[in-house]
């Protein structure tokens, strides 16, 4: 017999036993053969897996849209990833802001109080940037990469052997139908025959699949490890967000509210005013409505009760005499002069008095 006679041999043998389980599988749906019950344990196990397989695939993808919010994003990662090729390195979305947020400030001068608060925020950004970039690393190694793992390898050496199993069964029933149908002596030897082959081969191929499905539990187990990994790398980012923030705060440290002088000199009213000077909390928006009219003549500003202490953050020289030179880490007195631009306060050190930059202040308590 040569080997293209073997192989014809071996597509009609094929043929018809995948005829015999098409026919099997039809009557049983139509219920006019009986069907083989797994045993109630392995049922379970299956039920397992497929559960494991349902929640784990829901869960994988939802991280990865948390973590990469950007659908075309995901797509470019997902094909280098297929293409076992490294992802091109792009600035994420904290790191965009933080870069346009200095450019900003550079381009209204590092000088200004809103040119300065804006290169500060902009640096956090980017920082916060840095912190989302090593959270996404650190949880694609060690959380989606495990519930991967498991999706495309272990579940899928499950499902082969499922499926290997549902075809020993239906050659088990056939079998069976077969026997039952047998009429002639030599017939029904062979059926027999057949069956008990057939019974050996489904015993085999259950005992394969419930070794498999049993490593469920250790599946569950590893991916609690890698879950509690997760956990940690969020708690990371999110404790080094909180202390940029409080950092960054800091830095920012403004009048918390407004001193108001109500003197000859001033009037207040409760609708804005084009030559008015609005002096707010943060020294960049108004409090309540309410404004200031500038004195007609500078020399007759007067100093506004509410002098507070606070820290220099960075040395600064003077401009000119009307102007305080101060030194990083000092302590002086501030208070607001009404008229004074609000990016700047009065400090006095001493008998020493002159203006200086809100931004350079850390107010205290």
């Amino acid at each position: 017999m040569n080997i293209m006679d073997f192989n014809v041999k071996k597509l009609a043998a094929d043929a018809g036993t995948f005829l015999s389980r098409a026919v099997q599988f039809t009557e049983e749906k139509l219920g006019q053969a009986e069907k083989t019950e797994l045993d109630a344990h392995l049922e379970n196990l299956l039920s397992k897996a497929e559960c494991t397989k349902m929640w784990t695939e829901k869960i994988m993808k939802q991280t990865e849209v948390l973590l990469q919010p950007n659908p075309n994003a995901r797509i470019e990662e997902f094909v280098y990833e297929k293409l076992d090729r490294k992802a091109p390195s792009r600035i994420n979305n904290p790191e965009l802001l933080g870069q346009y947020m200095i450019d900003a400030g550079t381009e209204f001068g590092p000088g200004t109080a809103y040119g300065n608060a804006l290169i500060k925020c902009g640096e956090t950004q980017k920082r916060i940037g840095t912190a989302d970039r090593e959270l996404i690393q650190t949880s694609a190694l060690n959380f989606l990469t495990p519930l991967r793992n498991f999706i495309e390898g272990d579940y899928k050496t499950i499902a082969k052997e499922r499926k290997l199993l549902q075809n020993k069964r239906l050659d088990l029933d056939a079998a069976k139908t077969r026997l039952k149908k047998a009429k002639a002596a030599e017939t029904r030897a062979s059926s027999e025959q057949e069956l008990r082959i057939t019974q050996s081969e489904f015993d085999r191929q259950a005992e394969i699949t419930r070794l498999l499905l049993e490593g469920i539990s250790s599946t569950h187990a590893h991916h609690l490890r890698c879950l509690n990994d997760f956990v940690e790398a969020q708690m990371t980012y999110y404790a080094q967000c909180y202390q940029y923030m409080l950092d960054l705060q800091k830095q920012l440290g403004s009048f918390p509210s407004n001193y108001l002088c109500n003197n000859n000199q001033t009037s207040v009213t409760s609708l804005p005013s084009a030559s008015s000077n609005v002096i707010g909390s943060s020294a960049m928006a108004s409090t309540s409505g309410l404004v200031i009219t500038s004195p007609s003549n500078p020399h007759d500003l007067k100093e506004c009760s509410g002098s507070r202490k606070a820290r220099v953050l960075y040395d600064y020289d003077a401009a000119n005499s009307s102007e305080l030179s101060l030194l990083a880490d000092e302590v002086i007195t501030v208070f607001s002069v009404v008229g004074m631009d609000s990016d700047w306060l009065m400090g006095e050190r001493g008998n020493q008095k002159g203006k200086v930059p809100i931004t350079y202040l850390e107010l205290l308590n």
